[in-house]
């Protein structure tokens, strides 16, 4: 890896030196910068360049993703924060909040569901109508009868028209 210089310090970074000290591939930082996650400057020869503050944010998208927070809700949150400098430890306070909340619902969906397979197991049955784990406490029957559409953004199944 290129060392800096000490004059180097303010000078942006290129898309490879991102991808290196990020640890992430070049398709993932241009994948990112589509996604409005990230943002680049051009150079006069329209290559992109970084700002070093690139690099926290970058590590904020991975430790969120490591948690199963989705990239439209990373992209929601970072988009009120500016680009122009690193992520602050107040930034990453309001941030972890929120995503805290989220991952402590999760954790208690997924011990619930956890602690149901083990009893639906020895049914065997997964009925449509009773199960606790593919309908739990029947919603599904105030929904109607005919064929289901299984939204594939949350999963949750509605009544085909």
């Amino acid at each position: 890896m290129k060392k800096d210089k000490p004059n180097d310090i303010k000078r942006e970074l290129t898309v490879g030196e991102v991808a290196e000290r990020s640890g992430l591939a070049v398709s993932t930082l241009h994948f990112y910068e589509t996604k409005g996650l990230i943002r680049s400057n051009r150079s006069r020869g329209n290559q992109r360049r970084y700002p070093r503050s690139v690099l926290r944010r970058v590590a904020v998208i991975k430790v969120a993703q490591r948690t199963g927070i989705p990239l439209a809700e990373i992209q929601s949150a970072l988009s009120v924060l500016p680009d122009d400098r690193p992520l602050t430890v107040e930034d990453w306070g309001r941030l972890s909040k929120t995503w805290r909340q989220q991952l402590d619902e999760r954790i208690a969906n997924l011990t619930a569901l956890r602690d149901q397979l083990t009893g639906c197991i020895g049914c065997g049955c997964l009925s449509m109508r009773d199960c606790p784990l593919r309908n739990p406490w029947d919603v599904l029957a105030s929904e109607g009868t005919g064929p289901r559409l299984i939204d594939p953004a949350d999963g949750t199944e509605h009544e085909a028209s």
